[in-house]
């Protein structure tokens, strides 16, 4: 289990938020989309700019801000740090048994996003997770950049 699940509230099961981001290299965004309006879209953006590697996750498109997309997960060809979810809820549970069978270190609901059960999953399994927060407003409040 990484340092920063160790360091996790017992109380409420949250790893400890700045050491997963500041640790994280690799981030996979489940549901990247090519509106630059979406949040996906936005947040992935945001994370380039900030020197993650980002992948996405879309199974329609191949290519979006310059990074490569997958159709899901496990054909991803390298390690992913953060498993980034921007999908329904009802599409969490999937993507979280996958990402526990590629190894990922993390999943992260997005804001708005939570599902207990998938997290407990992922927990048993040793991931990091993060529900109901979004990369972007968290790494801004650790690292300095005032949201906008």
């Amino acid at each position: 289990m990484s340092p920063e699940c160790r360091a996790q509230n017992p109380d409420t099961a949250e790893p400890d938020v700045k050491a997963l981001l500041e640790g994280a290299k690799t981030i996979a965004v489940v549901g990247i989309s090519p509106r630059e309006d979406a949040p996906s879209h936005d947040v992935a953006k945001y994370l380039i700019e900030q020197g993650y590697r980002v992948i996405g996750v879309n199974p329609v498109r191949s290519e979006i801000l310059g990074v490569n997309c997958y159709p899901d997960l496990k054909s991803i060809p390298e390690h992913v740090d953060v498993v980034d979810i921007f999908r329904r809820v009802d599409a969490i549970a999937p993507i979280v048994d996958e990402a526990i069978e590629i190894g990922a270190g993390a999943v992260w609901m997005q804001l708005g996003l939570e599902h207990e059960e998938a997290a407990q999953k992922a927990r048993r399994a040793g991931l990091c997770v993060v529900m109901n927060k979004c990369t972007k407003i968290e790494h801004r409040r650790y690292f300095g950049r005032p949201t906008l």
